[in-house]
């Protein structure tokens, strides 16, 4: 028997990030229902920001937060080919190297910025010149410690979210497919995922979340969740990998099913 057969996962991720995991799921046997929280977009004019920072000084370093700031801002690096790279984790250095571009620092364990911060990389930059490749209104971490630690910083907003808008009846029907028991797993692999989750619900579909079991990929998010009155059960895996949200959800529903 499939680990997951008779399993139904709501999956949350951006439509263009979303189908590596629906597949690992299926392949596992759990039936997936696709309903993207929020949208990515491009933040501002390349071409302009690029203009803007080819300057004779090349930076010594540039972080790219996202797989999605490499999809928007990978082109900021034709004016900086031989640049260091920095990348917030597996998924974003993956991006970058599909680009053609070798990654030099990538936080050994969990992937956030409080990671990539302790790499030995990023200890001795005072004095450096620092370009980190981001989304609109995203975490300031990197950007607050790298100036502490006496770095010049030049933050580049290629992309933003925006909260997906669906209709009633297509919000009735998601809730219809929760009152079958057609889904009891809802992914959240972000904060702002798992916040736009809630909000775009209706009271019904906030009851029904609010009885499904969530599936994160850490602390950080699962803490999101509870400061948005969410008091459901959370499997929290070990990273925000598809591998890794597939792994700690097989391992819940064996504990689940006592085997």
């Amino acid at each position: 028997m499939d680990a997951l057969g008779g399993v139904g996962v709501l999956v949350t991720r951006p439509a263009h990030q979303a189908a590596p995991l629906c597949r690992l799921l299926e392949s596992h046997g759990a039936t997936v229902v696709r309903m993207p929280a929020i949208d990515i977009k491009p933040g501002i004019d390349t071409g302009l920001l690029k203009t803007r920072l080819a300057s004779p000084e090349a930076f010594d370093l540039v972080i790219f937060t996202s797989a999605n700031a490499v999809r928007f801002g990978v082109a900021l690096l034709e004016s900086h080919p031989t640049v260091k790279l920095a990348a917030i984790g597996p998924a974003t250095a993956r991006a970058l190297e599909a680009s053609g571009f070798q990654v030099a620092a990538v936080p050994p364990s969990a992937h956030d910025s409080e990671h990539l911060l302790g790499h030995p990389a990023l200890a001795h930059v005072d004095g450096k010149r620092v370009l980190i490749v981001k989304g609109l209104n995203g975490r300031e971490t990197l950007q607050d410690e790298l100036a502490r630690r006496g770095a010049h910083v030049t933050v580049a907003e290629v992309y933003r979210r925006e909260p997906a808008r669906y209709s009633a009846a297509e919000l009735a029907a998601l809730q219809a497919q929760f009152a079958a028991g057609d889904i009891q797993i809802v992914t959240a692999t972000s904060a702002e995922i798992a916040a736009s989750v809630l909000v775009m619900a209706t009271p019904a579909l906030r009851l029904a979340f609010g009885r499904a079991t969530w599936l994160v990929p850490g602390t950080r998010v699962a803490h999101a969740l509870r400061e948005n009155g969410l008091t459901a059960p959370i499997v929290q895996a070990a990273s925000a990998l598809d591998q890794d949200l597939v792994a700690a959800l097989i391992r819940w529903r064996s504990s689940e099913s006592g085997a």
